[in-house]
Order: C-alpha cells, then sequence, then structure tokens
C-alpha cells in the first residue's frame, strides 16, 4: 500500500503528499517561523488547510495562493479574508461539515482556542478556531488539531471519524500541554500521535518525551516525534 508522506516544517505547519491523493499544506508558516527547515522548499500543493487566523498559521496563506493556485479549505470568515485579498479557488466551511475534493473527505472539527488577524494596526475577526480530519482515499484518517485545549468532545471525533493518526499540539501556554494531550489521546484512540506547536519558542515547553512520561508505559498510543524538514511515511 502507498504511503503518506508527512514532512514538518515547524510549529503546526505540515506538508502531507496524501497516498494516491492530493499534496495538502496545513497552517502554513515559514517566515520568522524559527522551527522552519532550512532550504525546504515546496514542490507542489493541491489542497491548503487554515485551523485559524493566527499569524503563525497563516502567515505565508497568500503567498502559497497565489504560486500554487491551491483548493483553500477554511472557516467562512477566513475565507472572506482571503477572497478580499484576491485569493481564488477558497472553499468556506463550518464545524460539523464535510468537504468533498481531489479523492479526499475534509471534516472540519471544534477546537477550543481563539482566531484573529492583526492587520494595519486592528484586530480583524477571523472566525472560531478549528480543527480537520482528511479522510484519504485509502480509507484511513488522520486529524489535525489546530491550536486547541483538549475538550471531551474529542470522543466524538473518534466516533465519527476514527482517525488512526493525530497531530496534537503539546507546548502549553497558548494550547494544550503534555498532560492534556495525554488525555486527548485518551478520547481519540489514536495509533499515533505527532506533536506540534512546541519548541518554536521557550514559552513552548512541552516536549514529545514528556508527552511518553505522560501516556504512561501501558499507552498503546506511538509518538512520532518528527524532525523538521524529514519526510515521515504513515
Amino acid at each position: 500500500m502507498p504511503a503518506t508522506k508527512i514532512t514538518w516544517l515547524g510549529h503546526s505547519s505540515f506538508h502531507i503528499a496524501v497516498a494516491d491523493g492530493p499534496a495538502i499544506l496545513i497552517d502554513p508558516w515559514f517566515d520568522g517561523n524559527p522551527s522552519y527547515p532550512r532550504g525546504y522548499e515546496l514542490d507542489r500543493v493541491d489542497l491548503m488547510l487554515i485551523t485559524h487566523g493566527h499569524a503563525d498559521h497563516i502567515g505565508n496563506a497568500q503567498a502559497v495562493a497565489e504560486k500554487f493556485k491551491p483548493e483553500i479549505v477554511c472557516n467562512y470568515e477566513i475565507y472572506q479574508w482571503l477572497e478580499a485579498k484576491g485569493a481564488a479557488n477558497v472553499t468556506g466551511m463550518n464545524k460539523g461539515g464535510c468537504h468533498h475534493t481531489l479523492g479526499v473527505r475534509v471534516s472540519m472539527t471544534q477546537a477550543q482556542h481563539s482566531s484573529s488577524i492583526f492587520e494595519d494596526g486592528r484586530i480583524v475577526y477571523a472566525g472560531e478556531p478549528a480543527g480537520f480530519v482528511v479522510k484519504q482515499p485509502d480509507g484511513r484518517a488522520f486529524y489535525h488539531a489546530g491550536d486547541t485545549n483538549v475538550f471531551s468532545d474529542m470522543q466524538l471525533i473518534k466516533r465519527l471519524y476514527d482517525p488512526e493518526l493525530a497531530f496534537l499540539p503539546i507546548g502549553d501556554l497558548f494550547t494544550m500541554g503534555p498532560k492534556e494531550a495525554a488525555l486527548a489521546c485518551e478520547f481519540l484512540q489514536p495509533k499515533t500521535v505527532i506533536p506540534m506547536h512546541y519548541g518554536t519558542f521557550p514559552v513552548l515547553t512541552g516536549t514529545p518525551a514528556k508527552l511518553r512520561e505522560a501516556l504512561g508505559g501501558g499507552s498503546a498510543v506511538e509518538v512520532a516525534a518528527l524532525e523538521p524538514g524529514k519526510v515521515f511515511e504513515w
């Protein structure tokens, strides 16, 4: 079975070549991202997913849209903002909805965080934050939680979409830390978790080692700590 190839671009950005499917870019932030792998160049983007409006998740969205002309999926408010900026092929959706495109099913889920865009010295409302579950052509699904706290309705994400792979923030301060992420794993029951949103800045103190410790030795969840720029096959 062909493998899905996942490359962490630091922070919460991922470049994912789906097996027998599209090249997906999630939460593009490269300029000013100290964890972005030096010299890494995007070669293909068919679909771009944006979880919320903060600069460390949307910072390079316009540049990517101009270069690759991908379909962009985001909440309705960011859709309106991007279209006003001249972006084409943008699909706005909302939580609970599914969007079928390029052989994958994109489902928008809950996330507990905030969402805004700082522009021209003012705060622009950017809708509510979200996560995404992507079901691949091979039937497997992965879940990018976006920036979020742990919440008990992650059990519904498990029940509805059953993702085998979960991208979870662990940095603490702005998102859940390792202890909360371990509980999220209990709710989601993924086979594999990829930690994100940690180590970018000193204040993001969570680590994969702390997540493994919080999960405990009896956990069946594999913690795959990725190195920015290196391909992880799933």
